[in-house]
């Protein structure tokens, strides 16, 4: 039933996730409940992730739990065939290749619905759009979903105002031991490791645009800052503007930073951030790439359709040679360059994000009929849970409120 790229490639990624898996002992922890609870038993579980080998390991621990596994990608860059592969030798059914055509990928995403799922694990909300506008009469089948992403979360969010989002979701990236860390730390080491790689050019001494200063924009902006880079931050939310400015970084708009950057990062969840009004400003040689979700915050298509030649530069770098001789450089098609030019963020942090995941779609199963059609905060006992989790990994411990100082903090 799988489709994949080659499952000669299953050694390579076998060795990938059980490198990953040494290091998420959270995860590890789950699997070992899970293995006796058999929590999703009888369960089809759709997940639609990057497919590398952090996602492997959470079907693994899924499947552990009893779950019938359909997996694919979330962007067709950074899916890993040999991880593919070594899902599909451990008997998970697996739809995705790298560098698939949309047409392609688009299937692979029916294929994994098809099914008929009852528990969706998306991100970018891909899946739940696609069985709400394709595939409504599996709607009844579905217990629930979890949501990855700041993106899927807005579009999870848009549904439920009009009501037309037909089965509770759990928003996973809002849960604090995601977001603070995964959108932080995750993503501002991963995009630099991702930009670094791809380029082997120095950060320290240039100017780094980030547009956006949500966690995920604040990650860059720290690393970038640690890096050397004199920081430039532009923002449409003048709290959000306020705050970059007392972290001491610079603040204006996209116009006037685009004649300053050497490289831009986009992390806004929005489309048209960085468009031909801001390329024809850029310097000779900027470097332009994204750390959002979906490709359409740098508006590749205008330097497809405006510039005068256009040439791999370098392994995931396509050079645009603009009319007046300029050139301009976009990494990883304007995809997620953590993802698209890396492995991603670290095994440590995707350990929480992926624990939050793994609990909250056992937190599903066990509410199955209970919970309402709409969008889903994590119960606060599954964050704290995931925090113990992990403070008891790195073998520290933390005080109690003794009772006078509960009954200090309860009075009035």
């Amino acid at each position: 039933m799988s489709q994949i790229k080659d499952i000669n490639l299953w050694e390579s990624g076998s060795r990938k996730i059980e490198w990953v898996k040494q290091n998420m002992p959270i995860l590890r922890s789950i699997e070992a409940e899970f293995a006796e609870e058999k929590p999703f038993d009888g369960l089809k579980v759709a997940l639609s992730v990057h497919l590398e080998a952090k996602t492997a390991y959470l079907c693994k621990v899924l499947a552990t739990g009893g779950a019938e596994m359909y997996v694919t990608g979330s962007n067709v860059l950074s899916t890993q065939d040999d991880v593919a592969a070594a899902l599909v030798k451990a008997g998970l059914n697996v739809f995705a290749w790298y560098n698939a055509s949309d047409e392609e990928y688009h299937q692979h995403l029916r294929s994994v619905i098809e099914i008929g799922p009852n528990i969706i694990i998306d991100d970018g909300g891909d899946l739940v759009n696609l069985i709400h506008k394709e595939f409504p009469q599996l709607i009844p089948n579905v217990i629930g979903g979890c949501e990855e992403t700041t993106t899927g979360i807005n579009r999870l969010i848009a549904m439920a105002k009009v009501d037309e989002l037909k089965f509770p979701m759990m928003m996973v990236n809002n849960a604090n031991c995601k977001y603070l860390f995964d959108n932080r730390y995750g993503t501002g080491q991963s995009v630099w490791d991702g930009i670094n790689r791809t380029t082997n050019l120095i950060v320290a001494g240039n100017d780094v645009v980030v547009a956006g200063y949500g966690w995920c924009g604040k990650g860059i902006s720290m690393r970038a800052k640690a890096l050397g880079a004199n920081v430039i931050v532009t923002e449409v939310n003048p709290i959000k503007a306020m705050e970059a400015v007392m972290d001491g970084f610079k603040v204006m708009p996209m116009e006037k930073a685009a004649e300053l950057g050497d490289i831009f990062v986009t992390a806004t969840g929005c489309d048209g951030v960085i468009t031909g009004e801001h390329f024809v400003k850029m310097k000779n040689g900027a470097i332009c790439c994204n750390a959002g979700h979906f490709d359409c915050e740098v508006d590749v298509s205008y330097l497809r359709k405006n510039a005068k030649e256009s040439f791999e530069a370098r392994n995931n770098i396509i050079g645009y040679r603009l009319e007046e001789g300029r050139v301009i450089y976009i990494l990883g098609e304007g995809r997620l360059v953590n993802l698209a030019c890396g492995d991603g963020h670290p095994a440590e942090i995707m350990d929480m994000s992926f624990a939050i995941q793994a609990l909250s779609a056992r937190y599903l199963a066990k509410l199955k009929g209970k919970l309402p059609s709409t969008v889903i905060m994590v119960p606060e006992e599954i964050d704290e849970d995931v925090a113990k989790r992990k403070l008891n990994s790195w073998g520290i411990s933390i005080d109690t409120l003794t009772p006078e100082q509960q009954r200090y903090l309860n009075s009035f």
